[in-house]
């Protein structure tokens, strides 16, 4: 039942952040990081589908997405700072974010030459 009510808290919370950017005049579609339909991509970011890994299975999902973008490595740490508590997510003391049995690790570096950050997104069962 846990699981259950934690999927429909993240749809709803999902749900939301489309209709918001939709009636909000020259927003941009809301976009998700690839595999998951409830841990948006950061603005300034650009993810692909085809590099991401999802792996379903009765313990729970897997995913590995990869995004890029020009954007500054702080403006990315405030948003997912500002967003998932919204999303049901809790940060842990090790950095990693938490919500029902699922953990969230977020991975941002920046390429000095081309200034080019890459955020890596990995999304696994609690306990792995």
């Amino acid at each position: 039942m846990p699981h259950l009510i934690r999927g429909l808290r993240a749809r709803a919370a999902a749900a939301l952040i489309l209709l918001t950017t939709a009636l909000l005049p020259g927003a941009a579609l809301a976009a998700f990081v690839p595999g998951t339909e409830d841990v948006p991509l950061a603005p300034g970011l650009t993810a692909s589908a085809d590099d991401a890994l999802v792996f379903d299975n009765p313990t729970g999902r897997i995913i590995q997405a990869t995004a890029t973008g020009v954007s500054d490595a702080d403006a990315i740490t405030r948003f997912y700072a500002e967003t998932l508590p919204q999303l049901g997510w809790s940060r842990g003391k090790d950095g990693r974010w938490a919500r029902g049995d699922e953990v969230l690790d977020i991975a941002i570096a920046m390429d000095a030459t081309s200034r080019r950050l890459t955020v890596r997104f990995q999304l696994s069962p609690a306990g792995n």
